[in-house]
């Protein structure tokens, strides 16, 4: 096997369009204790690398390898592991490491560990061909669902299912989801299921169409008030002048979560027209490894369709570009990383 692999990098973050990404030869990572090296078969291409690209999120290495939505098979396996064989196909996300002894971690709550590890952001990720993952954060992957489909839901579906479960909808409740991409599409899903009317706002026609072939019950422009009061709302487009309109729709007692790492600015809120009446606004930070092995299972279960995009491993460019500009519906997938 060559010594070497092909990965694209953040070499000079900025604007997508002025090239902020170079594909460089990089030495093959070697698996450490409790790792495994995973050949990378697929990768999603998650808003986050966008961020990290274009600089709104700040690289922590030089020359980082993005991508958190990793489908691979086991290829070599560091000392002391013990939960994946060579040759199985194994699923690694956006947690990378956590510390297991600050105050968070023994709560349950490793989604808010005080030193956290993030693939593809404090670690190189899948947009490469090979990739050493911790094990004890990897994930067993439903049988159902092909390397291309199951891509997206390392992410886009995990922080989905996360932000749904902190709006509290209630059952049989009244979603609004605000921003309609790879994310959302899985999200929408999972709540149709569990009984709810989901009500999408969307500045894209196409993502509004993909919506209403999913059951929603409406879909709207971005600042369209829904056709009734919300009790709960997420807000996945990564714009901080949505929040008020959708804080707006929230009948009393009613709950926005906010997926996104990153989102601009919020405007000023007015208290008695966005926040009186207990409404309540709140952020949704990274997840727990309980959280994915939980939306897995359910995904798994109602027999989740994802919407996907191929682009060949040489065009990870083209595909963030592709992203920023909302050319496309759905989730975008890096496949043919042989080629």
């Amino acid at each position: 096997m060559s010594s070497s692999m092909r990965a694209w990098a953040v070499k000079n973050p900025g604007p997508i369009d002025g090239g902020p990404l170079v594909l460089i030869d990089r030495e093959m990572p070697v698996p450490g204790p409790g790792q495994i090296r995973l050949r990378v078969t697929t990768c999603g291409v998650c808003r986050t690398d966008l961020h990290l690209s274009e600089g709104d999120l700040t690289p922590r290495r030089p020359l980082v390898v993005p991508g958190h939505e990793i489908v691979g098979v086991v290829d070599e396996l560091g000392p002391s592991t013990t939960l994946f064989a060579r040759g199985e196909r194994v699923g690694a996300a956006w947690l990378a490491k956590t510390c297991g002894t600050c105050r968070y971690c023994l709560a349950e709550k490793e989604n808010l560990c005080l030193t956290p590890t993030f693939t593809g952001w404090d670690v190189d990720g899948g947009y490469a061909q090979f990739v050493v993952v911790n094990e004890a954060y990897a994930y067993h992957l439903p049988e159902g669902f092909s390397d291309l489909d199951v891509a997206p839901l390392l992410c886009a579906g995990i922080i989905g299912y996360r932000a749904l479960r902190r709006a509290e909808l209630p059952e049989g409740g009244r979603l609004g989801i605000y921003g309609f991409g790879g994310s959302a599409h899985l999200t929408a899903q999972i709540a149709i299921a569990e009984g709810a009317r989901v009500h999408v706002m969307s500045r894209s026609p196409e993502s509004r169409e993909l919506a209403l072939s999913l059951g929603v019950a409406s879909a709207g422009d971005t600042h369209d008030a829904p056709p009734e009061l919300l009790d709960a709302a997420i807000l996945f487009a990564p714009v901080g002048d949505i929040v008020p309109t959708a804080l707006q729709s929230l009948d009393r007692g009613g709950t926005l979560a906010i997926a996104g790492i990153y989102v601009s600015d919020i405007p000023s809120l007015n208290y008695e027209r966005e926040l009186f009446q207990e409404r309540t606004l709140r952020s949704v930070t990274a997840n727990t490894r309980q959280d994915g092995r939980d939306f897995l299972a359910i995904a798994e279960r109602i027999g989740m369709k994802s919407t996907v995009n191929p682009y060949p491993f040489e065009e990870a460019d083209r595909a963030l570009a592709d992203l920023a500009h909302e050319r496309f519906s759905g989730a975008a997938v890096l496949v043919d990383f042989d080629g």
